[in-house]
Formats: structure tokens, C-alpha cells, sequence
């Protein structure tokens, strides 16, 4: 059991299943609805046995990559996080890299078993793109100035817009009821998945900030250690102010429709708390300060996730 309890410690469980729930809730409250409200005729949309099956083989391929990424941290956790090693420690490195190909290679299996029966590439290539990158990052992009920050925020962006890539029929572009559920898909999509990606890219940058002292130990080139603190934090600050804003704006256009409930939702437990999160931003300067803030960063990222189930009572 201990064994067990420290496998799930290495593979972030609690990450995990924020993976699966986000893509559970955006497959029930936006493109499921997308199909059978309006067009109950097209029953082309991915089907749940195959939806699962997706779900399934991100966790998979996302568990490899936090694997990976211990992998070859394990000098720098050393330094910055020390009573928290897993690898070593309780699973030897051998078995981590035995357990990385076969989560990663189950993944890519899955995802092109996907693929053949939506007769849509764009599934299993998305996946090896995925784990190509993920592999990258554990070992050269981490340590480059905002490529691996911004790898990473392109990837939680990817869990979302994998279910719009699964929507492409080619054989379909020209129905016009098709094109239609496809451009409310895409924009779904492109609001939740954009969400994800800014919010993601000012957590990393935070986190680079909490980590820099083992991180400039072993020659990492992050933000914080190449440009400074200051800048950094004038980076994540600047990233947030435009999500707010964004949001801001958003909410106008969503009173159109009177959704009450989602403007009401969005303002008390997203653009107040990022908000506080600027402010936190602000004011922080030792280590604690910038693991609470990217953890109330995170905490944001679920509320904004939860709000898909808001649409469910449309």
C-alpha cells in the first residue's frame, strides 16, 4: 500500500483527475448539447465508449509526463523540495522509465485505436505530438527561457481542444447544420482552452519564481534567473491583467443571453479572485508567499472549469 500510495504521489493524482473531470464536463455541457439540441439528426459526434476511451488515454499520457518530468528532476527536487521525492526514494529510477513507456505508449495506442474508428487522424498524431513534447520539456525545454512555460500551457490548453479535433469530418465541411455545430464547438473551445493557457502560463511563471534556487543550481535559464524576480513577476502580472479584462468584457457579451447565474458565477469565484491573485502578485517576496499563490492560481483554474456546468441548465 505504501508503494502504491507513493506510485499515486508520482503520477499526480489530484492532476489527473482535474484532466479527466475538465474533459467530462465539456463533453457533457457543450459538445454533446452542440449535437442533439438543435441538429438530433447528425449523430456523428464522438460517442461515449470512444469519449472514455480518449479520457482514459490523456490521464494516461499525462501521468507518463509527471513521471518523466520527476525523472529527470530528481537532482534539482533534491534542492527545492526534498521531503517530497518519490523517485529513489520509494520507486526506483528504472521502474520510472519502465512506467513512462508504457503509460505513454498505452496513450498513443489508444489514441490512434480512436483515430481509426472516427476515421480522424488528428486524434493519435495530437497524442504522440503530446508525448514528443512532454519527453522534451522533462529534458530541455524546463530549463530554457519561457519555452518550457509556454509547452506547458499549450498542453493544458490541449486537453480541451483534443475534443474539438475529434469533430472533424472531412466528409461533412459542407453540411451547412454540421459547420454550424462545429463553429460552436470551436468556440467553446477557444474561450475554455484560452483560459487554461494564460492562467497555466502565469502559474508556471510563479512556480519558476518559487523554484529558482535549486533551479539556478543546476543551470537553469527560467525568467526569474535570467531576467530577475521583477520582471517575472511584471510578466505574470501582465498576463493576468489581460485575463481579467478579458473575462470582464465577456461577461457584457454573455448578459445578451441573460445567463445570470454564469456572470454572477464568473465574477465572485474567477475575476475576484484573480484579482486577489494580482494583488498576492504584488506583495509576495519568500517562497511561502509563491506557493500559496499558485495554489489559489490553481483553485481559480477548477472554478473556471466548474463553470461549465452552469450550461448544463440551459
Amino acid at each position: 500500500m505504501q508503494l502504491l500510495g507513493a506510485f499515486l504521489r508520482l503520477i499526480r493524482w489530484p492532476n489527473l483527475f482535474f484532466i479527466a473531470l475538465t474533459q467530462v464536463l465539456f463533453y457533457y455541457a457543450v459538445l454533446l448539447p452542440s449535437y442533439l439540441t438543435k441538429f438530433q439528426g447528425l449523430q456523428n459526434y464522438l460517442p461515449p465508449p470512444l469519449f472514455f476511451l480518449l479520457c482514459f488515454s490523456s490521464v494516461l499520457i499525462a501521468a507518463a509526463g509527471y513521471i518523466i518530468n520527476d525523472y529527470f528532476d530528481l537532482n534539482i527536487d533534491r534542492v527545492n523540495k526534498p521531503d517530497k521525492l518519490i523517485i529513489e526514494k520509494m520507486i526506483k529510477r528504472r521502474w520510472a522509465i519502465i512506467w513512462h513507456w508504457l503509460l505513454s505508449g498505452s496513450g498513443i495506442i489508444i489514441g490512434f485505436y480512436i483515430s481509426w474508428k472516427l476515421r480522424n487522424i488528428f486524434v493519435g498524431t495530437s497524442h504522440v505530438v503530446t508525448v514528443v513534447l512532454l519527453w522534451f520539456y522533462s529534458t530541455t525545454f524546463k530549463r530554457k527561457l519561457l519555452i518550457g512555460n509556454i509547452v506547458i500551457s499549450l498542453l493544458t490548453a490541449w486537453v480541451i481542444m483534443v475534443l474539438y479535433l475529434c469533430e472533424f469530418r472531412v466528409h461533412l465541411l459542407n453540411d451547412p447544420a454540421y459547420h454550424h455545430i462545429l463553429s460552436r464547438i470551436y468556440k467553446f473551445a477557444v474561450l475554455y482552452a484560452g483560459f487554461a493557457f494564460i492562467i497555466s502560463l502565469v502559474r508556471e511563471v510563479v512556480k519558476d519564481i518559487e523554484d529558482m534556487h535549486g533551479d539556478a543550481e543546476y543551470n537553469c535559464r527560467t525568467m526569474p534567473i535570467v531576467w530577475g524576480v521583477n520582471v517575472a513577476k511584471v510578466f505574470a502580472a501582465t498576463w493576468l491583467t489581460v485575463l481579467i479584462l478579458a473575462l470582464a468584457i465577456l461577461q457584457f457579451y454573455i448578459l445578451q443571453y441573460k445567463w445570470w447565474w454564469v456572470v454572477v458565477y464568473s465574477v465572485i469565484f474567477i475575476i475576484i479572485p484573480l484579482v486577489i491573485i494580482l494583488r498576492g502578485l504584488y506583495r509576495a517576496n519568500t517562497t511561502p508567499d509563491y506557493h500559496q499563490l499558485s495554489s489559489m492560481i490553481k483553485r481559480t483554474m477548477l472554478a473556471g472549469i466548474l463553470s461549465l456546468l452552469l450550461f448544463l441548465t440551459f
